[in-house]
């Protein structure tokens, strides 16, 4: 794997040596500009250094990862980093605003590369969670809001967002640029009057969009 940039972090868990584990992990490509145990101490600190990327725990003090995805979404791109592989937990990591969720177990080769994603405001799953979402909103009503205002091209292209797929890999599977595909994602956003991509893969995980 090959960086042509730094990534900020924004380092969150109650554990210390946990912490130390993951900032070791992580490798001198991202670089850690300051650390918290509990959900106050890492909204003070996301404010502060507006890092690219927020990793944090689901489980802390004073609210958890959920209150930091709630008050930071719109300050830095949070994946959470958990233990937890629940259903309810994921969907609600996605509702609060988080853009990824990862558990601990994941290798750390694997991990870099999906906060390397995340860091640039793509989704990421760890994969049997991103088939447990994509299960629950199966169920959910597909005929609710303004889907019909998208053409075919960028349902399909929101279909795939949805996934956790890269603009990349996307591109690839249409046959199209990742450019392009950016400016897909640019459009459907504007269409169902979303701000944020995170918005967007809630939007087409609440309508059973797979």
């Amino acid at each position: 794997m090959t960086f042509t940039s730094h990534v900020t972090v924004v380092l969150v868990d109650d554990h210390t040596i946990w912490r130390s584990g993951v900032r070791a992990d992580l490798g001198p490509n991202f670089v850690v500009v300051a650390e918290a145990g509990d959900a106050d101490s890492a909204i003070a600190a996301i404010r502060q250094h507006r890092p690219n990327l927020v990793v944090c725990d689901l489980n802390m003090p004073n609210g958890g990862g959920l209150k930091v995805a709630r008050e930071c979404g719109g300050l830095s791109n949070i994946v959470m980093l958990t233990v937890s592989e629940a259903e309810r937990d994921l969907l609600d990591a996605v509702a609060a605003g988080a853009n990824g969720y990862l558990v601990k177990s994941t290798p750390p080769e694997e991990l870099r590369l999906a906060l390397w994603r995340a860091a640039q405001g793509e989704p990421v799953f760890s994969p049997a969670l991103a088939s447990l979402v994509l299960g629950e909103f199966r169920k959910m009503s597909k005929t609710s809001g303004p889907t019909h205002t998208l053409s075919d091209r960028e349902r399909e292209v929101l279909q795939y967002v949805a996934r956790g797929h890269t603009y990349k890999e996307i591109g690839e599977e249409l046959y199209i640029s990742a450019k392009t595909v950016e400016n897909h994602v640019r459009n459907i956003l504007g269409k169902l009057h979303l701000s944020r991509k995170q918005e967007l893969i809630r939007y087409a995980l609440e309508h059973g969009i797979e």
